[in-house]
């Protein structure tokens, strides 16, 4: 065949917890050896990257009908990523909009972001959901790798798919440790300047005896005000966070496993209730995010019909925020809480048939429950804008990844064609107003074909949806207060009669990849899409707030008042293009992304979505073996943002780079020992990013020194 992982050629090696990736849009390219940590500079050839995520099997991701993208331990060391967004701001059509400071961070996948993008850790989902104190907490010392899957994902996932996946997978032993170790320890300790950060962190991991597999690892970051690029600094940006890993997994009879994880994120921080925006106010946060996970895997090669994987976890994530004297640090407020919990349970089955010697099938099936708990307070009563109210999820799933080789004995080259359907009944319910409940059915037609060694094109069709959340619906209270005149109340309008929003997704695109282009074990690949989106029932937020002294008299008690609240859009069109290139070889990389998104409601013609300016990726290395290090440059330049429905949203167009360099000896004396230098914003651009007046950070000196030991 041509391309595409046959569903019969099974092995250990593509199992969920063992699948290795490389990186086509990479700042630094990591091949996996198995002991990753090292800087590449092999002579072996250049692999493909590979995610599971896409379709909860193997997959090469340039054969995928559709985009995905697979960032490595390597890339996330060497850009010595303090934050999801350092890992992420180089993947086409992925922006992280809010500012610079940790938790006013929101990722945006395609025009879509909050609700409408799944966000999970080893599986379990991330579904913590606030305007202004972050949508997730993960430290990027404790991952191996991020997976981001764009576009639709209900057929798999279920709510939440309509702009996409994002999935983040923590260490393992056998990340660090050769197949000749059993122990090992790593440390590592670095700084930044830009918001004067500090970093330790304490690896430990053993592979004591055969199928068992322990790693343990604890971060410590500190850091404050944040200087940017126009010479100023954003205050009340303090951060203490303590993050810990323990991990532990074992094989046991004959292709047996179980695993059991617990991954922590506890913050400390000072800066405004609204971490997106310029304020002098100070809040005190205590911000934690705890996720306990147990799974259970079976997977015989020789068993073609039992490939099963089965884990429950729990999320625990809560944000206690009290207001302080902005001179005395003295508490003035009352305590806010805001708490979500999440139990989850998913079982995944895999069953392979050979239909003849040139089809073979892999069906993939089985079930999801979840649920989401929130809690809000304020002193001893209710919180506004934070409802006490909870969420069911059940679905069932059914895909086939079916594989053609010469289809017909006529048409040349491979065929991957991938049908899928999923079901989903929801009820987010409270005691502020009736429940809302409703089905969902998902399918998905994707088609990858391959009529060379060289050549793809591919098409893809999906449906999704994403159910209105407890925060949609039932929010009430005070949403914001302004100090003029009798003084102004905007409030919160719940919406029970919320629809589910609903997305149908038309992607089609092609690709090239080529062997040996240059030098023996080279890889230059290249690959586009472009997709349009037509939803129906969006779901959007308006702010009615009459403008003062020219359409209401603030001296008039209650004449300015105005009300949030979501509703439904009952016709809306989103559309745009990505592209990823790159090339490769024991000297060189050179990679390139670029992305393009609209959006409107089609009615009105108004914006709509969270869209970002068009924007495009640079990165090159220069490899050098000779010393064991590498060198690179990386460049992000945005357009104008002009996509607007009001002159303030619109930002002016950016151009930041970025230098870094890795250095791992290899010589007695000096084994285990790494150093990463590195440069972000290195011109000092002022710039801002959409949906936030704050503007990014400025120059950024960094450096990183890590020392391992194996035995």
């Amino acid at each position: 065949m041509a391309g595409f992982i046959h569903p019969m050629r099974k092995g250990t090696a593509f199992t969920l917890s063992t699948v290795g990736s490389c990186l086509i849009s990479v700042a630094v390219h990591a091949q996996d050896t198995g002991v990753s940590d090292e800087v590449s500079t092999s002579h072996d050839k250049i692999l493909d990257p590979i995610s599971v995520t896409a379709t909860r099997n193997p997959i090469k991701a340039f054969e995928y009908p559709g985009m995905v993208s697979v960032v490595g331990r390597e890339e996330i060391q060497s850009r010595q990523a303090s934050s999801p967004d350092d890992i992420l701001n180089f993947v086409p059509n992925v922006e992280f909009t809010g500012g610079p400071r940790r938790t006013g961070e929101v990722p945006t996948i395609r025009g879509f972001s909050g609700p409408d993008v799944i966000v999970l850790i080893d599986g379990a989902r991330q579904n913590f959901g606030s305007a202004h104190d972050g949508r997730f907490f993960v430290d990027p010392s404790l991952l191996k790798q991020v997976e981001v899957l764009r576009g639709p994902a209900s057929s798999l996932y279920g709510s939440g798919g309509t702009g996409g996946v994002i999935e983040f997978q923590t260490i393992d032993a056998s990340d660090f440790l050769a197949p000749d170790e059993t122990f090992g320890a790593k440390v590592s300790t670095g700084y930044q300047t830009a918001n004067r950060e500090r970093l330790g962190t304490v690896t430990g991991f053993a592979t004591p005896v055969e199928g068992l597999d322990f790693v343990g690892s604890l971060t410590r970051r500190e850091s404050g005000s944040i200087e940017l690029g126009d010479g100023t600094k954003l205050d009340n940006t303090d951060d203490e966070i303590i993050s810990g890993l323990f991990k532990g997994s074992y094989e046991f009879a004959e292709h047996h496993r179980i695993e059991g994880s617990f991954n922590t994120f506890r913050n400390d921080a000072q800066e405004p209730n609204n971490g997106q925006v310029i304020s002098s106010e100070v809040f005190d946060k205590e911000i934690t995010s705890d996720n306990y996970r147990v799974a259970y895997s079976y997977n015989d090669p020789e068993n073609n019909l039992v490939d099963l994987d089965i884990s429950a976890y729990y999320t625990d994530q809560r944000v206690d925020e009290v207001e302080l004297d902005p001179a005395t640090f003295a508490v003035t407020g009352e305590l806010l809480k805001r708490n979500v919990d999440t139990f989850g349970f998913r079982l995944d089955n895999r069953s392979r048939l050979s239909l003849s010697d040139d089809v073979g099938v892999t069906f993939t099936y089985g079930g999801e429950y979840y649920e989401d708990d929130q809690d809000g307070a304020r002193g001893s009563g209710e919180r506004d804008g934070v409802p006490d109210a909870e969420d069911r999820f059940i679905g069932v799933f059914s895909q086939a990844e079916i594989t053609v080789s010469e289809a017909f004995g006529v048409i040349p080259g491979d065929f991957l064609i991938i049908p899928g359907i999923r079901f989903d009944s929801y009820e987010v319910s409270s005691s502020i107003a009736d429940s809302n409940d409703e089905t969902a059915f998902s399918p998905r037609l994707g088609v990858s074909y391959l009529p060379t060694d060289w050549l793809l094109v591919f098409a893809n069709y999906a449906e999704a949806f994403r159910a209105p959340t407890f925060d949609e619906l039932f929010t009430t209270g005070t949403h914001f207060q302004i100090p003029v005149g009798a003084g102004v109340v905007n409030r919160f309008v719940p919406n029970s009669d919320l629809k589910s929003q609903k997305t149908q997704t038309v992607e089609f695109g092609g690709g090239l990849t080529f062997n040996e282009v240059l030098d023996p074990g080279d890889l230059l690949q290249f690959k586009a899409s472009h997709f349009i989106i037509w939803g129906e029932d969006f779901i959007d937020q308006t702010v009615v707030q009459p403008e003062l002294f020219t359409e209401c008299n603030p001296f008039i008690p209650g004449n300015c008042d105005g009300t949030t609240s979501a509703f439904n859009v009952p016709d809306a069109k989103l559309w745009g293009s990505e592209i990823e290139a790159s090339y490769e070889n024991d000297r060189f990389l050179v990679s390139m992304g670029f992305s393009r998104i609209d959006g409107e409601d089609e009615d009105t013609g108004a914006k709509l979505g969270s869209l970002t300016p068009d924007q495009l990726t640079l990165n090159t290395v220069v490899k050098l073996p000779e010393i064991n290090s590498l060198v690179g440059w990386r460049m992000l330049a945005a357009d104008k943002f002009d996509e607007v429905n009001t002159e303030a949203e619109e930002r002016d167009g950016y151009t930041v780079h970025d230098v870094y360099f890795s250095w791992q000896p290899t010589d007695n004396l000096l084994e285990g020992v790494r150093v990463d230098l590195g440069i972000d914003n290195l011109f000092d651009k002022s710039y801002a990013r959409v949906n936030t007046d704050a503007k990014e950070q400025g120059r950024n000196y960094k450096g990183l020194v890590s020392y391992t030991l194996k035995w």
